[in-house]
């Protein structure tokens, strides 16, 4: 059995928040991309290696032919994977950011509409306990986690907070 290792997540998404690992692709959108690098750094397991549309996986060394799952690079699966997954990376959602800690992903639905544009990791907790987060796409370190200075963000912005089970 293994052990998610948060520290290690943070400080693999503090090395890499300005710039991109060369052994994984860089997408255009790199938000969940990402986000999964720094759990995986961490020590979250991929589970259904090399299986289409099953899992969360990345296989390759950041060349054209690597291949991953949608739950690897996609926002809204990553935010669905980390719901139902009951093996591998597993996840609680909980009702609030300060239920957050360093190595927790928030997902982000800027229109409300269900459909989820990005990811983000937690990377620090201000003085009042709230998280700071990490992300890529617009690479950002130690932003506040609720992202009103963003471009992207609207008035019908939710959000989903996951808590990463610390046993896999």
């Amino acid at each position: 059995m293994g052990v998610y290792n948060r520290k290690k997540a943070a400080e693999y998404a503090d090395r890499w928040w300005n710039s991109y690992n060369p052994r994984f692709r860089t997408f255009e959108v790199d938000c969940t991309n990402y986000v999964s690098q720094c759990l995986w750094a961490g020590g979250a397991p991929m589970t259904g290696l090399g299986q289409k549309g099953k899992g969360w996986w990345y296989q390759g060394n950041g060349n054209k032919s690597d291949r991953w799952s949608y739950s690897w690079a996609v926002a809204h699966s990553l935010r669905w994977y980390l719901q139902t997954s009951r093996t591998g990376l597993r996840a609680i959602e909980v009702k609030s950011p300060e239920q957050l800690t360093i190595g927790d992903v928030i997902c982000y639905d800027f229109d409300g509409d269900g459909k989820w544009q990005h990811n983000t990791i937690v990377t620090a907790i201000d003085p009042i306990g709230m998280p700071l987060v990490n992300a890529h796409t617009v690479n950002s370190i130690k932003r506040n986690w609720a992202y009103k200075d963003s471009y992207a963000w609207t008035e019908k912005t939710q959000y989903k907070y996951f808590h990463i089970v610390d046993q896999f």
